[in-house]
């Protein structure tokens, strides 16, 4: 059995304030950090891996066609299957993509879904369909811009499950009314806590509030370590 506390965090492209951002990250001590709205454009790969730095962790998936997601793993974990998926765009539209990765035997899926409704569970379907046939455990965790018992909720939770006990929001940051985050987990996963982490430091650094949840995972098999960086 391994113990993994995971993390999933929509951090508005770092434009607000990143030390904030580095202390959140760093005060809850993920091992697994799904982030949302990493940094983009010309420097974005630099802050990204400033981030990774400052927060002690090792980009696995990341810029390219992850797009709206980065994967971000702690030193010394196993990984396998890292890869990123560009999702259909339109003129008009946010060019999204998604984020994979096996750490420690467990799928991890990172999401940034779309706005609109049509397009979200479009996205979704597509996602779904590309790792319906990769072996259990599973999580699946980002921003899904909708709220529980929205379409996308009900999709998912089909065959995972909410890993949050809180139902507290997680949107907007400073004056929380909705939670369109969430950490669904297979079955097969046990869950041992969870938060909606809030303060000074979370309301400075994004307008969404980060989910935090510790799971024990069935052990896997071997893999290869991350690399720092």
């Amino acid at each position: 059995m391994s113990r993994l506390r995971m993390m999933t965090y929509n951090v508005k492209g770092l434009y607000l304030d990143v030390d904030a951002v580095v202390e959140v990250v760093t005060e809850q001590a993920p091992d697994v950090l799904g982030l949302q709205e990493p940094p983009r454009g010309l420097l974005g790969r630099r802050r990204l891996a400033d981030l990774a730095e400052r927060t002690g962790l090792g980009v696995v998936v990341g810029h390219g066609p992850a797009r709206t997601t980065a994967l971000l793993v702690r030193p010394g974990l196993r990984v396998e299957e890292a890869r990123a998926r560009a999702l259909p765009w339109r003129i008009g539209q946010v060019r999204r993509g998604y984020s994979v990765a096996r750490v420690e035997g467990l799928l991890v899926v990172v999401l940034h879904l779309p706005l609109g409704s049509p397009e979200r569970l479009m996205h979704l379907d597509l996602v779904l369909h590309d790792v319906a046939a990769a072996p259990r455990p599973h999580v699946v965790m980002g921003d899904l811009n909708e709220r529980p018992g929205g379409p996308v909720w009900t999709r998912l939770q089909v065959g995972l499950r909410d890993a949050v006990e809180s139902a507290a929001p997680t949107f907007t940051a400073r004056r929380p009314r909705r939670r369109l985050d969430a950490v669904l987990v297979s079955p097969d996963v046990r869950v041992t806590g969870s938060a909606i982490v809030s303060g000074d430091h979370t309301r400075r650094g994004s307008d969404h509030l980060p989910i935090v949840v510790d799971l024990d995972v069935p052990s896997a098999a071997d893999g290869a370590p991350v690399p720092a960086t």
